[in-house]
């Protein structure tokens, strides 16, 4: 039985990508603090993301390793979340690194989450991974010590390493972007936000999985992937496209100043909706990955 080990596995993409394995008979070993959020038939062990544990013997054999491991971005930017975003993904990469280091018969392929949020604010052309310019703040500060901590963990030449620059991962779970823009539609709330013109760079959640399992069966896949569907689109037509899903025709539009004071009430941050991130996958389309999904 081929085996999978993913970091932070009781988050939203670590159940799809847990599930979608286990169809395939693959054994999921899945690292987190708790087994709350866990699919069934996971294999749980114990982390902190900081220091090494037995769980690090798990890793021995494995054809994949899979880090999706990180505190959440929906917050408020203070001092402490800020410290507490970049210190769980520096410190999850580099724990993990020490683990590939020291196995015996190290994981075949490592995919290291990162973010397309690491490219500048985007609305004249998609940023690819030729091509793409690095944006400045902290969120892309974050992108990049999430990277560093990646690439520069000393690992055996027969694991490959990619970093996987994914977009908004688009699903009908509860709890995920979907769902909450479906719930603002749903209250009159789902018109254009800010300008409208703010590009939406998304990827289908079935479409991650196969990515996943793409990368893995081509060996000279390595290096930086945008994680992306191939189209685009802006905020506007994006929340027209969720108004149709939720049967409403028109939707309230939210200006800068609103949605400020909405992100200040609900603990987050406008960035997250305001920053036109378009990237475009470049490397996945030239190498051959057919994408199921690239309409919204």
């Amino acid at each position: 039985m081929k085996k999978i080990v993913i970091a932070g596995a009781n988050g939203f993409m670590g159940r799809c990508l847990s599930r979608y394995f286990m169809a395939k008979s693959w054994q999921v070993i899945g690292l987190a603090r708790r087994k709350d959020g866990l699919a069934d038939g996971v294999t749980f062990a114990q982390w902190d993301g900081v220091s090494l544990g037995g769980w690090k013997d798990l890793l021995d054999g494995a054809e994949i390793l899979v880090n999706l491991a990180g505190r959440t971005v929906n917050c408020r930017y203070n001092e402490k979340n800020k410290n507490q975003i970049i210190y769980s993904r520096v410190s999850s990469t580099k724990v993990l690194g020490e683990a590939v280091r020291a196995c015996a018969n190290p994981p075949k392929v490592w995919m290291n989450s990162s973010t397309a949020t690491i490219y500048r604010h985007a609305e004249d052309h998609a940023q690819t991974e030729s091509e793409g310019e690095l944006g400045k703040g902290f969120s892309v500060s974050v992108a990049k010590a999430w990277e560093k901590a990646f690439f520069d963990a000393e690992v055996s030449d027969s694991v490959r390493k990619i970093a996987l620059r994914t977009a908004i991962v688009m699903s009908d779970e509860e709890g995920t972007v979907m769902d909450v823009l479906t719930g603002l539609a749903k209250k009159r709330l789902g018109g254009k936000m800010g300008s409208g013109k703010q590009k939406v760079s998304w990827v289908g959640i079935d479409d991650v999985c196969r990515v996943v399992e793409w990368m893995y069966e081509n060996e000279n896949a390595k290096g930086v992937y945008n994680v992306a569907a191939p189209n685009a689109m802006t905020n506007a037509e994006m929340m027209k496209s969720v108004r149709g899903r939720a049967g409403v025709k028109w939707g309230l539009p939210a200006t800068k100043w609103m949605l400020e004071i909405g992100a200040f009430f609900l603990r987050t941050e406008t960035e997250l909706i305001l920053k036109s991130r378009w990237v475009y996958p470049e490397r996945l389309l030239d190498e051959g990955f057919k994408f199921e999904r690239e309409r919204f």
